[in-house]
């Protein structure tokens, strides 16, 4: 099947993946002066005496905008809005689907960081949650950073934040295998772009000690000219040995390699200049940076791609159903670091000793348990750190 093809004949059948279905049948007098007007006046009159009974008089607790500005929309680029709805449609399908959240794509028409946050914090009344998707770099991190202070519910960039969660339950797992601890490998990661980031700062957070970031610069460092805010900071955080150089070497001696960057750009010799038993996670899609036959040739120990037709695939789609799930059900305030860490060894823990292997260190995208479990961890998480509102 080729794919793409019938992916748009799909799209021409079904119109829309996403639909409204009321929760309420409207079919006598009496039901319409309930569910409208003249008694759907008393919910608006408690709502005004007390905002947050929006929550428990309206579908606002189960409601998420998934929200793009169409600039960075799956490795496609700046693409305009309209034509990322499609993506923002199966976004909301698969919130749907694996965690019975209800989400609204939203594409908002312009690139303005005043602009966008203006336009979300002005809607967020309506939601219980705020999925941004697809903005590209160093934009992205303004616009996140500025919600989150504005806004009372959960501001999520799933790009960043998803991305990184799953990677690091990767990472946990992989750990196991290769019988090596978070804390004494030393860890590549290619992309210092949003995703690169943010899984350099949630490993951090995990306890990891030694990371370098590589863009097409070569490895960041403390001081180095020319970085974005993100990357300024983080830089000095990472990079402990203040390494300079390229790609290659930086994967000298390196335990781990995680690519969010550009395909083919990893070769055999790199992987054989990698410490004993490397791993490696290159997600760069459709096409990694290295492919998995060339991978395992090279010594690879364990291999992960962000493609489903490739064993151990690192999919967002294991993290960001379940931690808004249990951001909705405990009415949190925030998703914050804790959170995050709980979510990442939430799914970690949904592959036993038993089952773990070289090929299998993730749980299938399609366990419906993966996203109850997850949720259940944010809760205890939200609760824990006293961001919870029940």
């Amino acid at each position: 099947m080729d794919i793409r093809k019938e992916s748009l004949k799909k799209h021409y059948e079904w119109k829309g993946k996403i639909e409204i279905t009321s929760r309420v049948k409207v079919q006598s007098r009496e039901a319409l002066s309930l569910a409208y007007t003249p008694g759907v006046a008393e919910p608006c009159l408690e709502i005004q005496r007390d905002p947050e009974k929006s929550f428990s008089l309206t579908r606002r607790s189960n409601l998420v905008a998934v929200v793009t500005d169409g600039t960075a929309i799956l490795g496609l680029g700046d693409i305009g809005p309209e034509a990322g709805m499609p993506v923002m449609e199966g976004k909301a399908a698969l919130f749907k689907e694996f965690a019975d959240v209800d989400a609204f794509p939203i594409c908002v028409r312009s690139k303005d960081v005043e602009e966008i946050v203006r336009t979300i914090y002005l809607i967020s009344g309506s939601f219980g949650g705020i999925n941004l998707e697809d903005i590209a770099a160093p934009r992205c991190f303004e616009i996140e950073r500025r919600l989150k202070e504005i806004c009372d519910i959960p501001v999520f960039h799933d790009d960043q934040h998803g991305t990184a969660i799953v990677v690091a339950a990767a990472v946990i797992n992989a750990l196991k295998v290769v019988h090596k601890k978070l804390p004494e490998i030393q860890i590549v990661i290619n992309g210092a772009g949003s995703a690169g980031i943010a899984i350099a700062r949630h490993l951090l957070n995990m306890g990891a000690h030694n990371i370098m970031l590589v863009d097409r610069t070569g490895i960041l460092w403390d001081g180095m000219e020319n970085l974005n805010p993100a990357q300024e900071e983080l830089a000095k955080h990472t990079n402990p040995l203040h390494k300079k150089g390229t790609l290659a070497d930086a994967m000298t001696g390196s335990d781990l390699f995680i690519g969010v960057s550009a395909p083919h750009i990893v070769t055999e010799n790199m992987v054989h200049s990698m410490a004993p038993q490397p791993i490696i996670f290159a997600m760069a899609n459709p096409t990694p940076e290295i492919m998995p036959d060339l991978a395992k040739k090279a010594g690879v120990a364990v291999m992960g791609t962000g493609r489903s037709d490739f064993p151990n695939q690192i999919n967002n789609v294991l993290a960001f159903p379940g931690i808004f799930r249990g951001a909705l059900d405990c009415r949190a305030k925030e998703i914050n670091e804790p959170m995050k860490v709980a979510a990442s060894k939430a799914i970690a823990s949904m592959v036993g000793d038993e089952q773990l292997s070289t090929e299998f260190i993730l749980p299938n995208a399609f366990d419906r348990n993966v996203s109850k479990t997850v949720a259940r961890a944010i809760t205890e998480a939200a609760r824990q750190t006293g961001v919870a509102r029940l």
